[in-house]
């Protein structure tokens, strides 16, 4: 497990600048009441614990630290079992960028980012999930009957399709979270594609967290900065 991940350890230590900057270098900022502005970024992982993280499973007994460690500066999640890590803070507008791959040797699967998560803690928490399975990156799941709009002819149940082709790049590859959760708009965008857009969103501070789905997944470079919560229902783009 550990050599496979030894030539990334290096290119993070090398170069942690450079990471910790790769989804703003890569993608062009769009979109959100801070946009433009370089400043104000907050890291959420420190690369080297999961200090500022709280996990969830709900099986009597589960030791969360055989479904979530750090390893060569990265999140590790085994998928199993069924849970999330959530941020002990909460935030209400925001804008949140974090970097995800599956492993080639561990095979794709199924993840999420969850927004502004409320109590109580339970395998599927009142949120707005950006979908993490592989190829429907993008794609809005309402968790807890959340109080939200999207584009009706994408919508089927709490289901909402992204709106263009897939932006992923093979498993194995890193791929760039951008989600702006703005007022009442979220937006996502994967690897600098705006995919998807909800208005109406309930504005309420809760919590950000990383499923535990069934799958092995990697985090890495998760950092968060203020927006100002004037995002509005412009549309669904």
């Amino acid at each position: 497990m550990t050599n496979l991940r030894r030539p990334i350890a290096a290119t993070l230590l090398a170069g942690s600048a450079l990471v910790l900057a790769a989804c703003a270098a890569r993608y062009p900022q769009q979109g959100g009441s801070s946009a433009g502005d370089p400043g104000g970024w907050t890291d959420l992982f420190d690369r080297a614990t999961l200090e500022g993280w709280k996990p969830f499973l709900p099986e009597a007994g589960a030791d969360a630290k055989k479904t979530w460690f750090v390893e060569d500066g990265v999140i590790n999640c085994t998928g199993t079992p069924a849970g999330y890590i959530a941020t002990a803070k909460t935030y209400t507008d925001f804008e949140l960028e974090l970097d995800w791959r599956f492993l080639p040797e561990k095979g794709p699967g199924n993840s999420g980012v969850l927004l502004r998560v409320q109590e109580p803690d339970q395998v599927w928490p009142k949120s707005m999930e950006a979908q993490l399975q592989d190829r429907r990156a993008g794609d809005i799941w309402n968790i807890g009957d959340f109080p939200a709009k999207t584009a009706p002819e994408r919508t089927s149940g709490r289901h909402t399709a992204r709106r263009g082709k897939c932006s992923e790049k093979p498993v194995g590859e890193w791929n760039c979270y951008r989600i702006v959760m703005d007022g009442t708009r979220l937006e996502l965008y994967v690897n600098g594609e705006l995919q998807n857009v909800a208005t109406d969103v309930e504005r309420v501070a809760g919590r950000i967290a990383l499923q535990s789905e069934g799958a092995w997944i990697q985090f890495r470079n998760i950092r968060i900065r203020p927006l100002l919560g004037q995002g509005n229902g412009r549309g669904f783009e």
